[in-house]
């Protein structure tokens, strides 16, 4: 993501532990602004945020929020993402993410939403350090 701005995903909830499912969840808000770089190629006439953005939004969130694992996680995979609604300059995102554990790794399943709506939802696969993909 080299060149852009990407404001910080600020914390509104959690990260909260569920003892019996071993899931954890918190929830983040990223205010696109007007002056993000990436608004001046996508497209000048109509400003849409890149969904590849959207997904840095969740991964950043995700990472500040990330289970308390020896040895920290790492992005393995992008299990799948669905764009459900464009996103504008001025937008908040809300992002939801729950974090569940998968054998050997960790899934990250996220909603995000804007004022008008659901935008997106993305699956991270994320890894143990020291552990095989």
């Amino acid at each position: 993501m080299t060149g852009t701005v990407l404001a910080a995903a600020r914390p509104v909830r959690g990260p909260a532990h569920d003892e019996d499912s071993g899931a954890w969840t918190a929830g983040f808000t990223v205010t696109i602004t007007e002056d993000e770089p990436v608004f001046a190629g996508h497209y000048p006439d109509f400003p849409i945020f890149p969904g590849v953005c959207v997904m840095e939004c969740v991964r950043r969130a995700a990472e500040s929020a990330a289970p308390p694992v020896t040895g920290g996680l790492r992005l393995a995979a992008v299990e799948s993402t669905r764009f459900l609604s464009a996103v504008h300059p001025g937008d908040e995102l809300t992002v939801d993410i729950t974090w569940s554990p998968r054998g050997e790794h960790w899934r990250c399943a996220a909603k995000v939403a804007t004022g008008r709506g659901p935008a997106a939802s993305v699956r991270l696969r994320y890894r143990q350090e020291g552990t095989p993909c």
